[in-house]
C-alpha cells in the first residue's frame, strides 16, 4: 500500500487528485492519502484508503489538440476514511467507515481562464480545506451529484452545487 500526503482528494474518479490536471488511471492501486488535522478534519487526522477499482479516461481535444473536457467512469473503489488520532508524526488507526464508490462519473471542464469545473455524480468524496470556499476542514461522502471549480494556480477549490445525500466523515469518526 502506497502513502503520501497531498494538497487535495476527491474520490473515486481522481482520489490523489493533487495533480488534478491529470485524468485518473485506468486501474487504481490501492492507496492511502494521509491527510493532517485541521485540513480534512478540525480535530484529528484522517487516513484516506482506496482499494480496488477500474477507471476509464476518455479526454476531449479542441482545434488545436488541447484538452478541453474529460470524462471518467468506470468500477470504483471501496474508499475507507479512519481517524488517524491528533499526533502527525504517529498517526494511529481508530474508528473507520468505508463506502462503495461504484457508480461514478467524474466531468473536467477547461474554463477560458484556466480553471476547471468538476461534475461529479454517483458516490464521491470531497475534502475543502480551509482555504477553499466555502473554508473547510470538511470531508464529506456525497451519493447524488457534487459540482466544483479548481484554480490550478492557486489550489483553491470552489464548491458550486450539491445535491442528493451528504455524509459528514468528520462527525462519524469523532470519538
Amino acid at each position: 500500500m502506497k502513502t503520501s500526503s497531498i494538497t487535495r482528494a476527491l474520490a473515486p474518479a481522481a482520489l490523489a487528485a493533487a495533480a488534478l490536471v491529470a485524468p485518473a488511471p485506468a486501474a487504481l492501486a490501492d492507496e492511502s492519502i494521509f491527510v493532517p488535522k485541521g485540513l480534512g478534519c478540525l480535530d484529528f487526522n484522517i487516513t484516506l484508503s482506496s482499494t480496488g477499482g477500474n477507471l476509464h479516461t476518455k479526454e476531449f481535444y479542441d482545434a488545436d489538440g488541447n484538452v478541453v473536457r474529460s470524462i471518467t467512469a468506470g468500477k470504483g473503489v471501496l474508499l475507507t476514511y479512519t481517524n488517524s488520532g491528533t499526533d502527525p508524526d504517529n498517526p494511529v488507526n481508530g474508528e473507520s467507515i468505508t463506502f462503495r464508490t461504484d457508480g461514478s462519473v467524474t466531468e473536467i471542464v477547461k474554463n477560458p481562464d484556466g480553471t476547471l469545473t468538476y461534475t461529479a455524480t454517483g458516490h464521491n468524496g470531497l475534502i475543502l480545506f480551509p482555504s477553499d470556499v466555502p473554508a473547510g476542514p470538511t470531508s464529506t461522502q456525497y451519493v447524488g451529484r457534487i459540482v466544483f471549480n479548481v484554480d490550478p494556480a492557486t489550489g483553491v477549490f470552489t464548491l458550486v452545487s450539491t445535491s442528493g445525500k451528504a455524509t459528514d466523515i468528520c462527525a462519524a469518526l469523532a470519538d
